[in-house]
């Protein structure tokens, strides 16, 4: 959640001068309106003109992609002229008037449109949601796998499923025979979230090296990573959240194994 320009430009120095040094791409992520928090009174955010306003000066400041959530489809037109990447909340993925008009403004400003899989979706259930983007003329998707319900307060990764994403159109894969599949995201922070635990979200923070390092030996394209410099005191997600400080060496192990991931699979 965007919590003020001066913090926002900490993490984003910092993480893009970590990416730079070890040359991959680096996108910043915040939302100008957290709509899905567990209780009423907590805090969701600046709104949408003055959250565009501070994503605008990150992206023109730092020179990377900005992205943020997608809420109404009314939304969309206007995003879409500020933001690289629209994403469609989980809770929302199967949400049609969304989904068209994500991908009819992605369409016309040229960005992208992510996709979070559903806690109540199984991958090949992402067939749908991913057509109807698509069938608004927006060919620029991802797809972000975030963890599925299991009974109560759980989220659980099921890597079996990242292989099906991965292999899309491929024998196993989710798609149709011979369809090109999005690019796959893996999401290690919202991942490890215990969800209905409380006033606020719990989660399991010391976790998220272990996803992160469990995705990239996948040969996933992408990992959304939270992080704070300091998680505990943080209005949103505090339970799951990286500490900042600990983003470089997780990064450099993510790289690794990313390339032994590719140079596995030749």
């Amino acid at each position: 959640m965007l919590e003020g320009i001066d913090l926002s430009r900490r993490i984003a120095q910092t993480v893009r001068e970590v990416c730079e040094r070890l040359r991959i791409p680096y996108i910043f992520k915040a939302s100008f309106d957290k709509a899905n928090r567990s209780s009423l009174g907590s805090a969701r955010g600046p709104g949408l003109d003055h959250g565009l306003e501070q994503l605008s000066i990150i992206r023109e400041e730092f020179g990377v992609p900005v992205t943020t959530d997608l809420h109404e489809p009314a939304q969309a037109e206007v995003l879409a002229g500020v933001v690289d990447v629209m994403q469609i909340p989980a809770f929302l993925c199967r949400q049609t008037d969304l989904l068209l008009a994500a991908g009819e403004a992605a369409a016309r400003h040229q960005c992208t449109v992510n996709i979070k899989k559903g806690q109540f979706l199984s991958p090949a259930e992402m067939r749908g949601p991913v057509t109807k983007v698509r069938s608004a003329g927006c060919d620029s998707v991802i797809v972000t796998e975030r963890g599925s319900s299991f009974g109560y307060n759980r989220l659980v990764n099921d890597f079996i499923g990242v292989g099906d994403l991965l292999a899309w159109g491929e024998p196993g894969g989710v798609g149709a025979g011979g369809e090109t599949g999005p690019a796959l995201c893996f999401d290690c922070t919202h991942s490890v979230q215990t969800p209905g635990t409380g006033a606020t979200t719990g989660g399991h923070r010391a976790r998220v090296p272990l996803l992160a390092r469990a995705a990239a030996a996948a040969g996933v394209d992408l990992i959304f990573l939270e992080c704070h410099p300091d998680p505990a005191n943080a209005p949103s997600d505090a339970s799951n959240m990286l500490p900042l400080d600990q983003v470089p060496r997780l990064l450099e192990l993510v790289v690794r194994l990313s390339g032994a991931a590719r140079e596995g699979g030749e």
